[in-house]
């Protein structure tokens, strides 16, 4: 019995009917546009704040309610309470060690940006955010800027 094998294909002949595949089928004009939005969105030098677990501390306003996050990238920690209020959500968050005068952070989602100035005490706050995908940026005066990860908020 002999075993067929399918001809070997180049480098070339590959490519070839990749772009043959691609041009027979081509990418819808809103994945293009919905991609051109995501890039978008990156912020060139960043450093990404990888999450980290947390538990819920007493003293928070309501365990069943409330979501704790935290973000840290080096010694840089961005920690946020996220609680939904009446369909929208409240974020609250602060970022350790203390930041330098000039701090800020903006709050993003896909179709709008909040920023604000951090105080003194590292805290910040932003209210009334839609449901749906996040992500935060910290600028730091003589640094690189920070990103946490995008993360979905569901009220």
């Amino acid at each position: 019995m002999t075993t067929r094998h399918p001809p070997a294909i180049d480098d070339e002949s590959l490519v070839a009917a990749l772009r043959l595949a691609a041009g027979r089928d081509p990418v819808p004009a809103h994945v293009l546009a919905e991609a051109r939005a995501a890039f978008g969105l990156r912020v060139p030098g960043a450093s990404t704040a990888a999450p980290v677990a947390t538990a819920v501390p007493s003293g928070v306003r309501s365990a069943e309610e409330a979501r704790l996050l935290r973000f840290t990238v080096g010694a840089l920690v961005v920690e946020l309470e996220i609680v939904p209020v009446d369909g929208l959500v409240d974020l609250a968050g602060q970022v350790s060690p203390l930041p330098e005068a000039g701090t800020t952070v903006e709050v993003r989602t896909p179709h709008l940006t909040e920023s604000r100035e951090v105080s003194a005490t590292g805290q910040f706050a932003v209210t009334g955010l839609p449901p749906g995908w996040f992500s935060v940026v910290c600028r730091r005066p003589g640094h690189g800027p920070v990103v946490t990860s995008w993360t979905r908020i569901r009220p």
